[in-house]
């Protein structure tokens, strides 16, 4: 079993994409795009995965974890520019929301900045149509011999972890994955399903995130704080399911319960798109809401305006959720480029940010930015992080480990120096062997398949009646016919599988030669032969014929003359593959000769 890391999925977060070679099956988990970069280098380099040929007859299929970009945003390039026609498997609410992102995202890298090696509209359209649509807990067979099956991940709407299986050989992909329930989804759950190898996103590998509640709080409090200053406060949102996290925590305790005076503002498309998704796909959902939808919908914020460009030169405070997450582009990169001069204004950046975006450089210490054009921006406003990401934290790979019990853990999708910390961790608690592949390297884990194999009730009859009753305990050596068939194994009688396969019976004998010095004739050295086993096995019929061979049950013996030296005689020990111990006990027996005296 080999899983190969193409690009940015091993130690890094963004462009995850991973190769998983196993049982002669390959699998691509996620393809997603880096939003650090502006040129090639944003895709995976497929080159990894063949060099030679269509990746169509290199790939069995594809699985896409959940609809962030950085795990999704390189699908249309890889399969309408690259060139891939094969299976595309995904969660019903994943398939619903992936082209809306992927189309926004579009917009403002061609249509907005104008870049150019994209992909188009209608090549969103075109990989849409290849996608194959799973439900949780549903056992696909992509072909005979690989299966794939759908366990819930919290993180996000539609977010699952995935199982590769083949014959006895499984795989676990967690992609990103959460263990704590929150406002709308539960939280992340797979069976006591032991498989080889086990995958499983590291983004906060060194981190034991506080309770819900105090980040809450201290949300709250920021934003008060600020927002009393004469402030405006920003809020960039990474996705769908923490803007609606926000949006639900604004709305209910600062005009319910703080009775908060300055406007809130929020990204229009976004919201009513979250709205609308929740609302369909309603069973993803935590139980408190489903129980609660009909009577009170946790997604309609009648305190909370629709933002209008403009409304960002207003004077006075305010608060604006808008995306993207990570301050790379759009709606949230406009607004801040505005208010980063005002020392009185705040940034609160909710989620992770991958490298070169700006939301991650602000957040490293940097105030002086380099933007388009080589223009200068200088950062007064405040920046804060306060993690909403629903990512598992330390605590939760670790409880995953346990859920799961896998055989070997590799880790992906986190910071080198992080995922070495946890990689020690997980070894000494579960004895398991952890990897933590460089971007571009493979790793391969050796498996012990088990191959099954029915046995026919005539030959368990058969043998059963032989010899002692069996120890349970104890294994039992079983002999019989392996016949395979449709890519199944069976064990039955030689009889039942010369009558099966049309073959005539033909017995196959072994036989071996032993010297021994004795100067008498051929028939006297077997009568001694016969004298002298007859005194040792006292168990065995053993038995002298006519024509001087003896018999110990089976077992054939005959004394025959040397060629050469009349004073040696040559013993032909002769027996079938039923009786193989016995005639290699014999066969050492007679090595040594008879004892002098025999008669």
């Amino acid at each position: 079993m080999r899983a190969e890391h193409l690009e940015s999925a091993g130690q890094d977060v963004g462009r995850s994409c991973i190769l998983v070679s196993i049982a002669g099956k390959n699998v691509m988990l996620d393809c997603g795009m880096h939003m650090g970069y502006n040129d090639d280098r944003r895709f995976p380099d497929f080159s990894y995965i063949t060099q030679n040929g269509r990746l169509t007859d290199f790939l069995d299929c594809v699985i896409i974890s959940h609809f962030h970009l950085d795990h999704c945003g390189a699908l249309p390039y890889f399969s309408e520019m690259v060139g891939y026609d094969g299976p595309i498997y995904m969660t019903h609410p994943t398939k619903a929301i992936c082209p809306i992102l992927l189309e926004d995202y579009r917009k403002i890298t061609v249509d907005k900045k104008g870049e150019t090696n994209f992909f188009t509209s209608q090549m969103i359209k075109d990989c849409m149509k290849k996608v194959v649509a799973v439900h949780l807990h549903q056992t696909v067979q992509v072909d005979e011999e690989l299966e794939i099956k759908a366990y819930y991940a919290g993180h996000v709407l539609g977010a699952a972890m995935f199982q590769i299986k083949v014959g006895c050989e499984s795989v676990v992909y967690t992609g990103d994955y959460n263990m704590t329930p929150d406002r709308h989804l539960g939280a992340a759950w797979v069976d006591k399903c032991r498989p080889d190898l086990l995958i499983t996103e590291s983004t906060y590998a060194t981190t034991i995130r506080d309770s819900k509640r105090c980040r809450e709080r201290d949300f709250l409090k920021k934003v008060h704080e600020t927002v009393e200053r004469g402030g405006k406060v920003q809020g960039p949102l990474p996705h769908i399911y923490c803007s609606q996290q926000i949006l639900n925590i604004s709305h209910f305790f600062y005009r319910e319960r703080m009775n908060l005076k300055a406007p809130i503002y929020f990204s229009t498309g976004l919201t009513e798109k979250a709205n609308h998704y929740y609302k369909l796909f309603i069973t993803w959902t935590n139980q408190k809401i489903r129980k609660t939808f009909v009577q009170r919908n946790m997604f309609e914020f009648k305190h909370i305006k629709a933002f209008d460009r403009a409304f960002a030169d207003n004077p006075g405070p305010m608060v604006v959720f808008a995306t993207p997450g990570m301050l790379h582009a759009g709606q949230s990169l406009q607004i801040f480029r505005k208010w980063a001069g005002n020392e009185k204004n705040m940034v609160i950046m909710p989620g992770y940010c991958v490298q070169g975006t700006v939301g991650h450089k602000i957040l490293s210490g940097q105030r002086k930015l380099e933007m388009e054009g080589r223009q200068i921006l200088e950062v007064k406003m405040q920046v804060e992080y306060m993690s909403f990401s629903a990512h598992a934290d330390a605590k939760g790979i670790m409880q995953l480990i346990r859920q799961a019990e896998p055989r070997n853990v590799l880790l992906v999708h986190g910071e080198a120096k992080k995922m070495e910390f946890l990689r020690q961790k997980i070894e000494q608690e579960f004895h398991v062997s952890c990897f933590m592949p460089a971007n571009g390297e493979t790793t391969t884990i050796l498996t012990n398949p088990c191959i099954p194999v029915d046995i026919s009730l005539g030959l368990l009859k058969r043998e059963t009646a032989i010899g002692p009753v069996p120890d349970a305990k104890k294994p039992k050596l079983m002999h019989g016919s392996l016949l395979m068939k449709d890519n199944s194994f069976r064990l039955v009688s030689p009889e039942q599988a010369l009558k099966e396969l049309g073959l005539a019976e033909h017995q196959l004998r072994f036989t071996c030669r032993v010297h021994i010095q004795d100067p008498r004739k051929e028939h006297e050295t077997g009568l001694r032969v016969y004298n002298h086993l007859k005194g040792i096995l006292k168990d065995y019929s053993v038995q002298h014929l006519p024509d001087g061979s003896i018999t110990v049950e089976s077992i054939l013996i005959q004394a025959t003359a040397h060629s050469e030296d009349q004073g040696t005689k040559v013993l032909l020990v002769s027996w079938t593959y039923q009786d193989e111990e016995l005639g290699s006990y014999l066969t050492s027996l007679l090595k040594k000769g008879l004892p002098q005296g025999t008669p």
